[in-house]
């Protein structure tokens, strides 16, 4: 993908600061995928990862020493499979599965009933053909960016699901997802800082979506910082850039600025 020129001013950040280049010294850095990484589309399976992603995310592990991970909604296997491998770390499904490169793994049980639930939300699908059902290791989602009209009914159906289930709830972009309860972006970066190389390290988490705001927080909390992608809202995050493009670009300037 070729990248723009970005222009990293205050004036554009709508009251948060664009991220200085120099933040990433010394740091863990963690980022999401979607939305952050790479732009989102209406089909999440028609993703790729380009090569000049895998140049940077290669970079990045290697001026940050292994501390660098992707925590995402998509499961951990398919971060792996769009990379072609990962050289990082990998939080997927919200932070429930936890990868390590050495090839350490967590991850809980798959939740019983999976397949009803999807077949509950297909039902809904097959009303407004826009919707994509999504089965996932631990929960589905139903995306409904292509049936905007059918979100009202999307959202009904989840929380019907998730009271009947007991499984977690969680809503994105045009999403609503459910999964195995337990876990979260958060908790995820906590996980990965209690652990070498990134124990007794700042950390620094990029992300741009609702789900995010844990990870952010967790951040702030190890004394670390958010760097929201996207547009201005309420948030926990301490810097912003306005989108994919940008949150890129800044990537290379800040593993430049690493030496």
């Amino acid at each position: 993908m070729a990248q723009k020129a970005v222009q990293f001013s205050s004036r554009e950040s709508h009251g948060l600061e664009p991220p200085p280049a120099g933040l990433l010294r010394g740091c863990s850095l963690f980022l999401d995928f979607d939305g952050t990484l790479v732009e989102i589309v209406e089909r999440p399976d028609a993703v790729a990862v380009d090569t000049s992603l895998v140049t940077l995310m290669s970079r990045l592990a290697d001026k940050l020493q292994g501390r660098l991970a992707v925590v995402s909604g998509r499961s951990r296997a398919e971060i792996d499979a769009l990379f072609g491998g990962a050289g990082f770390a990998v939080g997927g499904s919200h932070g429930l599965e936890l990868g390590w490169p050495d090839g350490r793994l967590i991850a809980p049980e798959t939740p019983a009933g999976l397949g009803e639930i999807a077949a509950r939300m297909r039902a809904l699908a097959a009303v407004y053909p826009g919707i994509l059902v999504e089965e996932k290791p631990f929960g589905a989602a139903i995306h409904y960016r292509g049936a905007p009209e059918s979100a009202p009914e999307c959202r009904a159906l989840a929380a019907q699901l998730a009271s009947e289930t007991g499984l977690t709830l969680q809503a994105g972009k045009m999403v609503f997802e459910l999964r195995a309860p337990g876990g979260d972006k958060g908790a995820a970066l906590h996980a990965f800082m209690d652990q070498p190389p990134m124990r007794g390290t700042r950390p620094v988490f990029v992300g741009d979506d609702l789900t995010d705001e844990d990870a952010f927080a967790a951040a702030a909390a190890l004394g670390g910082d958010g760097i929201l992608v996207g547009e201005a809202r309420r948030t926990a995050a301490r810097y912003r850039l306005p989108d994919v493009d940008a949150t890129r670009a800044w990537l290379a300037l800040a593993a430049g600025a690493l030496g």
